[in-house]
């Protein structure tokens, strides 16, 4: 009859018998041996399968609770990213509403703002600029252009995207007037300006890119497209004259 081998962990404590009373040879001690040894695996296989039974039921629950939860957040991360047209014509209308409101002139350009991204609707007799401004020449003046360096005689009236009017020179009774090419105007109303002729009539749309600046100590707080109805008046050159300790520009 084969004697069954103990465990290993067993085997080390009864290697040899010549330094222990106990004999690894003796039938009986064998047979009780592998009695108690046969028991013990037994307890110990059977709670090693419970415990995986337990740790696979574990493992099974936080896969399926970890998967519903991914799979339900991907749908509202898509739609998020996905814009609607009925948005989009809804706050159309409203910004034309708005105009309407604020007795904004015909043919007014409107704004579907969206956060910080704005959709410029314009009929089609406006162009655009490499720069980004927009205009519409309501007039064609006659003359020559500005250069750098001439006063520019001109009345405006600026508009915010709702149509409000902001400022004007009519209602102030005087035209502007100031020197061209002198970084003394708003970078897209100069460039607005710099191809029109005296008698001219232009509406431009400004982008917050080529706007004014803003901040606390400025007029403007926030990014806007600005709208400006400029006629151009005249255009005159301009020297230094200097009379004694005094200097200044002349122009005529």
């Amino acid at each position: 009859m084969a004697i069954l081998a103990p465990p290993p962990f067993l085997r080390l404590q009864f290697y040899s018998h010549r330094n222990n009373n106990l004999h690894s040879n003796d039938p009986a001690f064998g047979g009780s041996l592998r009695r108690h040894c046969l028991s013990r695996c037994r307890i110990r296989d059977s709670k090693e399968e419970s415990d995986d039974n337990k740790f696979g039921r574990r493992l099974l629950f936080l896969i399926v609770t970890t998967t519903s939860t991914f799979v339900h957040t991907l749908p509202s991360y898509g739609k998020s990213k996905v814009k609607n047209p009925y948005d989009e014509r809804r706050l159309l209308e409203q910004n034309k509403r708005i105009q309407r409101e604020n007795n904004a002139p015909d043919n007014f350009p409107s704004f579907v703002r969206e956060g910080f991204e704005v959709k410029v609707v314009t009929s089609d007799d406006f162009v655009k600029s490499e720069s980004g401004l927009i205009y519409r020449d309501i007039e064609i003046g006659k003359g020559d252009c500005p250069k750098a360096g001439q006063q520019v005689t001109f009345h405006y009236i600026g508009y915010n995207e709702s149509g409000r009017r902001i400022d004007s020179t009519y209602l102030q009774g005087t035209p502007a007037k100031i020197r061209f090419g002198t970084n003394g105007l708003v970078p897209g109303f100069e460039e607005g300006i710099r191809d029109m002729k005296p008698g001219g009539k232009r509406r431009i749309i400004i982008p917050p890119e080529l706007g004014p600046p803003v901040g606390p100590s400025t007029f403007f707080s926030a990014k806007q497209f600005e709208v400006f109805d400029v006629e151009l008046i005249g255009v005159k050159d301009c020297e230094r004259r200097t009379i004694g300790f005094y200097s200044d520009i002349v122009c005529n």
